[in-house]
């Protein structure tokens, strides 16, 4: 079973600091030093206001993920126990966005790795995109920027044993249920 990571709306208080940290943990500049119009704002993680609540959308890291499935140039892959999109096979067709389930997918402008073999005219106004999701904060020290920051601990890391201990609890309290 893969691991993801899932958040509770309950908890959610909306203040942003899991977008903040996540686009963050996925830049390739210092935070600090680089000029603001170099650093992109792309989380992975999105909340979603609605009356009142807020919550967090995320990738699931699917073990049969409909965005791997339809991807056309095989470029979502399953690696360590997580989905990965290799972006430099992204061809920035949007497939993938329309089959996740959870509408955990999105659309990034991507110079760096389309400019060498985008198909795009020079006379075109179009910009290359590519897709992003939830990596699981891949190659972070401490693992996903979102479980660490969250100041109302909204977010959890649910891995395959977190997975058996809630199935066993819930079948044992149902149990109990009915004596």
């Amino acid at each position: 079973m893969n691991t993801f990571v899932i958040a509770n709306p309950k908890k959610c208080i909306g203040c942003k600091a899991c977008e903040i940290a996540c686009a963050v943990a996925h830049i390739d500049k210092s935070v600090v030093t680089a000029n603001k119009d170099e650093i992109p704002f792309s989380p992975r993680v999105n909340l979603i206001r609605a009356d009142i609540v807020t919550t967090p959308i995320q990738c699931r890291q699917c073990e049969d993920a409909p965005c791997a499935n339809v991807c056309p140039v095989s470029g979502i892959i399953h690696q360590d126990d997580k989905i990965i999109i290799k972006t430099e096979q992204c061809i920035g067709c949007k497939t993938c966005i329309l089959a996740c389930p959870i509408g955990a997918m999105n659309m990034v402008h991507d110079e760096a790795t389309m400019k060498k073999e985008s198909k795009l005219s020079d006379t075109t106004n179009l910009e290359p995109m590519v897709a992003i999701k939830c990596d699981l904060c891949v190659g972070r020290e401490g693992g996903p920027a979102c479980v660490e920051i969250c100041p109302a601990e909204a977010f959890i890391l649910v891995e395959q044993k977190d997975i058996n201990e809630i199935s066993k609890n819930k079948r044992k309290a149902n149990a109990l249920r009915t004596v």
